[in-house]
């Protein structure tokens, strides 16, 4: 039997590494537990009320956030605050499927602005890997503000 999973990122600023994921993936930030969020009401905003009326300090309000997949397919991402930068190399990473299917210089030019986008986002640019089949059809390694590395594939 499968089980559902959560991928937990450590982060220094859990809101806004939550944002770049959220926007790098499609995902949401869920709303506090209890509340229903109007259509287009930012649940971050939502977030920073429900805190302040449970009485948690402005200074404990970014200890942890959230994504979720609208369709609820892809796992949910937790960030969750850690006092130290990351000093190594990730153990896991993420590969980004933004271009199933496509191939050579096709599937590269749709790597590569996919890139262009997740850098205006904060992200950074590490390397490029040229196709070589039949074992690689090209990849591009990144980072995302934190220094995480993941791969768009």
């Amino acid at each position: 039997m499968s089980r559902p999973i959560q991928v937990t990122f450590d982060a220094l600023d859990p809101a806004k590494l939550s944002t770049f994921w959220r926007d790098v993936l499609g995902y949401v930030h869920p709303g506090p537990p209890g509340v229903t969020l109007e259509p287009g009401q930012d649940p971050l905003a939502a977030w920073e009320v429900f805190l302040e009326q449970r009485g948690v300090p402005p200074e404990a309000r970014n200890q942890a956030s959230a994504i979720e997949d609208p369709e609820g397919k892809g796992p949910r991402i937790f960030f969750q605050q850690v006092p130290e930068d990351k000093v190594a190399k990730n153990r896991v990473h993420l590969d980004v499927r933004n271009a199933p299917g496509l191939e050579g210089a096709e599937r590269m030019a749709a790597l590569e602005a996919e890139c262009d986008r997740l850098v205006a986002l904060g992200g950074r640019r590490v390397s490029r890997s040229e196709p070589a089949p039949p074992m690689s059809h090209g990849f591009i390694v990144m980072q995302d503000p934190e220094g995480n590395e993941f791969c768009l594939d």
